[in-house]
């Protein structure tokens, strides 16, 4: 049965029900937009932040309506540029492009993101995995959440830029913080267009000598297919758009990651039981071997079960933001161009006429022959859906499953006892206070 309400009459946009959001909703976004689903529907109207009229729509069936069946009438751009800032920040690149433009600047990128190319990206992955956990355990506790931003900005960073480790990505990761984390001692407008200002040219001028260096010498990676891509005229891209490109590429190519690998670590500490079956299940797929190869990864099903329930619980983008460039009709409302608009991830996983028992960790909802997300398509929607899902999708899932693989074979992690964890949600989610842990080696 459609969750969409079948009405010959068509309500105007001003009697959508507007939710008033309490201030902490922040913190309890899933569970606020999953009462708002159950009271008034999956259409409905809310605040964020400061802007008080956002129009939110929830569930699998308005999930398919804004990404695959209806999505020319929703822009990335006006969305993600005009109530993220994310152009204003990073640039033009994929993730705020609309049309025939973003198909066309994807399929340049597409090569390098395909599973058949994890191959090439895993040993340098499981390096990297290597090394940065190994000074885990030399402390006498680290903050997963930070220990795995580090890590997966250097994956992302020489893997899909090819970046020299050490001071180079360590330059980059800084530069990018600053513009994630804007600094406490910026107070102004002003301030902040400055430090925008000067960090583009920084990155610009760590950038264009990279990217004159691949027109000379191609490499095979995502940026060497860029920098010599061409458009059907015969035209190379701008210094400009490659650096925008690149910038989203690096940011959102290790955030994802970041929140998901801390929030997977964290559920597995506090489920003992589940761990020991990934365990189970690594000792069977690997044996003896050191690192995972690309085959052993697909195999482990056990852990894939486990990040697709980190993804559902802790989604780490809670709405994908789209400005409304066509009037539509949704579940009886009209809705007009011109509107601004979330489809809420986080609330489409907490329903529970879809997700059994959504608050609760239960990894096996995927497994046969419950799969529950696939009696629901579009139900898990973390890396988006349809012609736009994420592009870094099987990026994120191969290196998370490298790193866990490789920590809860080596390691044995240790939740420091009373802290106040929570994720709290903005652009993106993030735990508010870090996860801090206890790591020993085996």
């Amino acid at each position: 049965m459609s969750e969409i309400k079948q009405s010959e009459q068509v309500h105007p946009y001003e009697a959508i029900p507007y939710v008033q959001l309490p201030d902490d909703y922040q913190l309890h976004l899933g569970e606020i937009l999953g009462e708002a689903y159950a009271q008034h529907g999956p259409i409905f109207r809310a605040s964020f932040f400061d802007m008080q009229d956002i129009v939110y729509m929830v569930g699998p069936e308005a999930n398919r309506f804004v990404l695959v069946s209806n999505r020319q009438k929703f822009s990335n751009y006006v969305g993600w540029g005009t109530i993220f800032g994310v152009v204003e920040t990073f640039g033009r690149g994929l993730l705020s492009m609309d049309g025939a433009e973003h198909d066309q600047q994807r399929k340049v990128m597409n090569p390098a993101f395909t599973v058949s190319y994890m191959d090439r990206y895993l040993p340098l992955m499981n390096r990297v995995i290597r090394e940065q956990v190994a000074t885990w355990a030399e402390r006498p506790e680290v903050n997963i959440y930070d220990e795995a931003r580090k890590l997966t900005f250097e994956v992302a960073a020489e893997t899909l830029t090819s970046l020299k480790p050490g001071a180079e990505v360590e330059r980059f990761r800084e530069l990018y913080m600053s513009l994630i984390d804007v600094p406490e001692t910026i107070a102004t407008n002003q301030e902040f267009q400055e430090h925008i200002k000067r960090t583009h040219h920084e990155i610009a001028q760590l950038l264009e000598p990279k990217i004159e260096e691949r027109r000379q010498h191609p490499g095979d990676d995502v940026f060497s297919l860029l920098v010599n891509a061409r458009d059907a005229q015969g035209n190379m891209m701008s210094n400009e758009q490659i650096i925008a490109h690149v910038n989203i590429l690096l940011v959102a190519g290790h955030e994802t990651s970041t929140s998901l690998s801390a929030w997977l670590l964290y559920l597995l500490t506090q489920h003992p039981e589940y761990t020991q079956r990934i365990l189970t299940e690594q000792e069977q797929i690997l044996g003896q071997k050191v690192d995972p190869g690309l085959d052993d990864l697909k195999r482990m099903k056990v852990l894939e079960y486990a990040l697709s329930e980190a993804e559902r619980l802790y989604a780490p983008v809670p709405n994908g933001p789209r400005g409304v460039t066509e009037d539509f009709v949704f579940n009886g409302y009209q809705v007009p161009a011109g509107s601004f608009l979330f489809y809420s991830i986080i609330g489409s996983h907490m329903l529970p006429h879809i997700f059994k028992d959504p608050a609760t960790f239960d990894p096996d909802r995927f497994a046969a022959p419950r799969e529950e997300h696939k009696k629901h398509p579009y139900a898990l929607v973390g890396f988006g859906g349809g012609p736009r899902i994420c592009i870094g999708i099987n990026f994120a899932q191969i290196e998370i499953k490298a790193m866990v693989s490789h920590i809860l074979r080596n390691y044995k992690l240790e939740l420091v006892p009373d802290q106040h964890i929570v994720q709290v949600y903005g652009v993106t989610g993030q735990p508010m206070n870090g996860i801090y842990m206890r790591v020993s080696k085996l």
